[in-house]
């Protein structure tokens, strides 16, 4: 019991350790008691608390209230840094390392600084007010223990299990755990329970707190998502040995489990000693840190890591060369003796070549890459922010960018999750959209403003805005909020007839229910004569209307004729627009005659006058259609998944795009959909999902197994060449596994449970469907931004490192000198990667097809660019090397000697080298051929200034940096000279996007994904990650029955060795089953298959353990590859028997059954 009150967990997600107590003893009722209540659902649970403990008071007197002692910090881990300064190269070395140190520490910190904001947004401190000593105060969710006495009231979002004590008129929103969408009635004598994560609707009262934490309802299903981890493992080792065994036992299976349904699906540990090692493993596997290594990430470590062995062989190269020409041409050509007093400068000549080697190296190896990627995340990552996505896992980024398939909900996501009337059939005239007041005769107006604002339940009511801007708040039932929407579209006040006829003033009320389909209420006017006003289902009330008001306002006969008129030209085309149909109507009952017989409900609402029928909706978000068809140009498939009726979701797709008219896209409901992808085992088969999740565009009347199911599937297929990338959204606790499946999940800031924002990648702040196109576009410039810089960056190393090379073969002297090198490589990593990364995304993202998962980084269009200006700049470099000082008329910097002072010459090699660069990084802004590569260079300012201020800097180290940088002064000559040839990059890169790349076979591309088979076996384990907890769990079952089932194959062929021919068949088959085949029927747990298990393990029972099985269904093809369904089939033929075996012999038995 203490258990349960010291894991108080806030449910959104607020983990705090906690001191472990065992107050089992000091209470009446223990944890696992009040865990199997729990799981109780209305009368089950009432006739249990009846049973055990006589009432819900009785509960109260065996609950103690139990201290909670709350602690928890949190350390942030800083780095120090220090450093000890050289002299000028050792300076400036250590200088550059520096600057891309800090800029890489910044980035980290702000991205750090930026995820705890995000936490803390999303565990916001929610108090709750509960009694204790008979005071009512309001105390943090996370302090709420089992023995509290909790007040519940309207608008509350429960924060843990209990059960009534006393309540008025309570109605719960349940739909967040098990997808029912209608409000559930609590009380005591029917159904006392109320759970953690559900909504109060209506009423208010007091409970008493039973489960908190990763005990209540929601708390599991946070544990099935594996986030109830963290407390497990902070528990003291020995009391966990000794006393939580069972209970550890529990909840490590329930970790490993997977919420398939809304509800938790209890696992119980397999009780074998066998099963021990895998138990060992399976922790050792939840404790590892899950990798996220991101597709993008892959490949770029793979490039990076070809790279840099290039890289190093070329230094390793460059030295060699550079030693042996020295020793060579010393010691051989110029028959130089090795004069002890020349060691020093001979040592000196060797350090200097090992540096030329190390420049080369460190010039090669792009260490920029990592820093391109992060930055340009973070970035994204803080600009998605504004664009409405909370972005939870920053790879999630960059996967949307490969998305093609998003499964979208409906409400509140593709609409306005807002009642809306929309059309209305009014004084004998059909408006598509609301009429002007004036158009309508002013008794009808009058009838209309009093019948709605009375015959809506007092507690339906429209509030202002919370936020300024924002749209009204709707309280109560939508349907009725919508009706009193129209009063406000008609500039009528529904509350001003509400203070004049007050709820305690109506006559007589005949409330909604689903029977009557409709709602009554009876005025008594002054003069004693009585008004009743009507609304309901068009076709139930329209049969009880004996008159219609006309365009004059005057009541006119209405026969059945014209109600069928009605229906075709009115009702039926709001229908088939998906709209529900209301209609109004009132009766008078005149003050003379005698009071009506009022409990006689027929009798009396009959002979009504018709005021108005009315088409609600829930209306389609405006921007939403322009955002789905963004979405299939871009090449994603929008599929809608909803729980609403198929005519309605048909409607709301067609509205948004997402069906056309004419086009050949299957529409489902979930039991269809569910009938055709079962066998006739009831198996789900991928094959039958293959051939449907194509043309599927809308699945209706889902149920959040039908979603998990549909997202599997998809992810799951090999029909197309490509892995599908699927997106997906949800908002209920339900809908969690969904989420935790697909490639990117987004939960609905707004409407979402935090079971949902747990499970997701993405947190949609605003609820849009636009908001995910944003982070599509995000995740292709994420992409993008990467392949720029690399465009970029491999220009610069192919001529560095050819330069150097080459030079230094020829010159035995490296034309750009370390600390240059490493002024190059802080431009083209450090700041280029800033400047590169940061370009914001433009629509035109969204005109070309997703890349894939397997699309090489860079292309052969990027290829060519990349050889192209490398060209260009080799041939100016060389040109200047070696013509320069006859060009402009200077000494040659060639063949210098040791520590000669820098060359004018190799400055003008330097400079000019530097300010191709920079002019190369405008081209690099444009990696598909496009001519025009300054199109919004303004719009990204971190562009321009790193740009404009590489080429201050530049300035300052040529004209000032003198010895430390081996630079010379330049004359303005010079200089224009450099910056003309440096300008000619840009008419170049003109000229290289006039080739068509088709023409150049010979390029390839590089930077691919890794394949399949070059993928090492540590890292196949990550797929691991990929199988379901719950499957593996079911799978530990599957393997301990096959090794029962080899075992005794093994005595078979001890005992008949010659009949092993027989056997083949039982070879451990692979088990790739999949976890539908468990989940298929909703009557299977893991129990059932429990008392088999230790059978196998136990040697006296091996010979009867098959006999479980001994009406085993005759084999079928099973498609699924399913081992355990398929079952194990071994026919054994008697007549070939050798020994003949005795009916008593455990052999006999044994062939027998199987």
């Amino acid at each position: 019991m203490g258990d349960m009150a010291n894991n108080s967990v806030a449910y959104g997600g607020v983990k705090n350790s906690l001191k472990e107590a065992n107050h089992d003893g000091d209470f009446g009722i223990t944890l696992a008691e009040l865990r199997a209540l729990m799981e109780l659902r209305s009368t089950d649970a009432l006739r249990k608390i009846q049973e055990s403990y006589g009432d819900v008071s009785g509960i109260c007197a065996r609950l103690k209230t139990s201290p909670n002692e709350v602690c928890g910090d949190v350390s942030v881990g800083e780095e120090e840094g220090e450093g000890e300064t050289g002299w000028i190269e050792g300076a400036a070395i250590l200088l550059s390392v520096v600057c891309v140190v800090l800029v890489t520490a910044f980035n980290d910190w702000s991205k750090e600084k930026q995820f705890r904001g995000l936490q803390s947004r999303i565990e916001q401190e929610q108090k709750f007010t509960v009694i204790r000593g008979g005071q009512v105060i309001q105390i943090p969710v996370a302090d709420i223990t089992v023995g509290d006495i909790a007040q519940v009231k309207y608008g509350d979002l429960l924060p843990a299990d209990g059960i009534l004590i006393q309540g008025n008129d309570l109605k719960i929103d349940e739909s967040s755990l098990t997808g029912e969408s209608d409000h559930v009635k609590k009380s005591l004598d029917k159904d006392p329970l109320l759970l953690s994560g559900t909504h109060v609707m209506e009423g208010s009262g007091r409970m008493v707190v039973t489960a908190v934490g990763i005990n209540s309802q929601t708390g599991i299903i946070f544990t099935l998502l594996g986030a109830g981890g963290e407390e497990e493992e902070k528990k003291d080792e020995k009391k966990k040995e000794k006393k939580n065994k069972k209970q550890d036992g529990a909840i490590e299976n329930r970790n490993k489990a997977k919420a398939q349904d809304g509800a938790a699906m209890e696992m119980q540990p397999l009780k074998s000693e066998e099963g021990g090692d895998g138990d060992e493993k399976d922790k050792k596997k939840a404790n590892l840190p899950k990798k996220e290594k991101s597709v993008l990430q892959g490949k770029l470590t793979k490039l990076a890591v070809q790279i840099g062995k290039a890289g190093l062989l070329m230094s390793a190269i460059t030295v060699i060369i550079l030693v042996l020409y020295f020793v060579i041409d010393t010691f051989w050509v110029q028959k130089r003796p090795w004069l002890a007093e020349c060691t020093p400068i001979y040592i000196q000549y060797f350090v200097k070549f090992f540096i030329i080697g190390v420049t080369v190296l460190v010039v090669a190896v792009p260490e920029g890459l990592p820093l391109a990627v992060t930055i340009s995340l973070a970035y994204s990552v803080k600009k998605m922010m504004k664009d409405n996505n909370l972005v939870r896992h920053l790879d999630a980024c960059e996967t949307m960018g490969n998305a093609t398939a998003i499964c979208s909900d409906k409400t509140g996501t593709l609409t306005m999750n807002r009642m809306t009337v929309v059309q209305a059939y009014i004084n004998e005239k059909h408006y598509k959209k609301i009429p002007d007041p004036e158009a309508i005769p002013p008794n009808i107006l009058s009838y209309l403003v009093t019948g709605i604002s009375v015959n809506c339940a007092y507690t339906s009511k429209i509030l202002p805005p919370e936020k300024e801007g924002g749209l009204p708040r709707h309280v109560g039932n939508k349907t009725e909020c919508a009706l009193l929407g129209l009063l406000l579209d008609l500039k009528r006040d529904y509350q001003d007839v509400r203070n004049e006829i007050p709820e305690e003033a109506l006559y007589k009320v005949y409330t909604f229910n689903s029977v009557r389909k409709s709602m009554s209420t009876v005025l008594k006017n002054s003069d004693g004569s009585y008004r009743i006003f009507s609304k309901g289902a068009s076709e139930i009330i329209l049969k009880k209307c004996f008159k219609i008001l006309s365009a004059n306002g005057e009541a006119k006969v209405f026969r059945p004729r014209d109600r069928d008129d009605i229906v075709k030209t009115v009702i039926e085309p709001m229908a088939s627009e998906g709209l529900r149909t209301i209609c109004l109507a009132f009766r008078d009952f005149p003050a003379g005659e005698p009071e009506p017989e009022w409990d006689n409900e027929n009798d009396i609402v009959t002979g009504l006058t018709c005021i108005a029928v009315v088409g609600i909706e829930d209306p389609v978000r405006p921007e939403v259609p322009d955002a789905i068809k963004k979405c299939q140009r871009a090449g994603i498939t929008v599929r809608m998944v909803t729980g609403d009726n198929i005519n309605t979701a048909r409607a709301i797709a067609t509205k948004c795009g997402i069906l056309h008219p004419g086009e050949d896209f299957l529409c489902l409901e979930g039991k269809d959909f569910n009938r055709r992808i079962r066998n006739e085992k009831g198996e789900i088969e991928q094959e039958r999902i293959d051939k449907i999740w194509p043309k599927l565009r809308v699945l209706a009347r889902s149920s959040p197994t039908d979603k998990h199911t549909l997202v599997k599937g998809i992810i799951d297929s090999t029909v197309s060449e490509q892995r599908q990338v699927v997106a997906v959204t949800g908002d209920g606790t339900n809908d969690g596994p969904a989420l935790k499946k697909a490639d990117v999940g987004f939960a609905m800031g707004i409407a979402g449970t935090d079971v949902a924002k747990e499970a997701s990648d993405i947190i949609l702040t605003d609820d849009n469907f636009t908001s995910i196109v944003k982070a599509v576009m995000w995740g292709r410039n994420v992409y993008d931004s990467i392949s720029k810089f690399l465009q970029f960056q491999l220009t610069v190393n192919v001529v560095a490192v050819i330069v150097a090379f080459t030079g230094a073969c020829i010159t035995q002297d490296s034309p750009l000198k370390a600390v240059q090198m490493l002024w190059v490589n802080l431009i083209m990593d450090t700041l280029a990667s800033l400047a590169l990364a940061t370009e914001p995304p433009t629509e035109s993202l969204l005109l070309r097809k997703p890349y894939g998962r397997n699309k090489p980084l860079i292309s052969r269009t990027m290829m060519k660019n990349i050889l192209g200006h490398a060209f260009y700049q080799l041939v100016v470099v060389f040109t200047l090397l070696f013509a320069g000082e006859k060009f402009f008329d200077i000494d040659s910097g060639r063949n210098a000697p040791l520590h000669a002072p820098p060359s004018e010459h190799y400055t003008i090699v330097f400079n000019t080298f530097v300010l191709m660069q920079l002019f190369n990084e405008i081209n690099a802004r444009k990696i598909h051929g496009e001519r025009n590569v300054f199109e919004g260079i303004f719009n990204n300012a971190i562009f321009c200034t790193i740009v404009l201020g590489t080429f201050v800097v530049q300035i300052i180290i040529v004209q000032f940096g003198g010895k430390p940088f081996s630079c010379s002064e330049l004359s303005i000559e010079q200089w224009l000279w450099s910056i003309f040839l440096g300008m000619g990059t840009l008419l170049w890169g003109q000229l290289i996007s006039t080739i068509p790349t088709s023409r150049l076979k010979f390029l390839k591309e590089a930077g691919h994904g890794t394949q399949k088979e070059e993928i090492p076996e540590e890292e196949l384990a990550e797929d691991v990650e990929e199988i379901d907890h719950a499957e593996r769990e079911l799978r530990r079952g599957q393997i301990l029955w096959f090794r029962g089932l080899n075992r005794i194959q093994t005595q078979i062929r001890v005992v008949n060795a010659f009949r092993s021919s027989l056997y083949e068949g039982l070879e451990k088959p692979e088990s790739r089953s999949s976890i539908h085949n468990f989940m298929t029927h909703p009557e299977f747990r893991i129990e059932d298959s429990e008392p088999h298990i230790p059978l196998i393990d136990d040697t006296d029972a091996e010979d009867d353990a098959p006999t479980k099985r001994n009406s085993s269904p005759p084999p079928s093809p099973n498609k699924n590859n399913n081992a355990v369904d398929s079952g194990i089939y071994l026919t054994i033929e008697t007549n070939k028997s050798a020994t003949s075996s005795s009916p008593g012999s455990p052999l006999h038995s044994l062939e027998t059954s199987l």
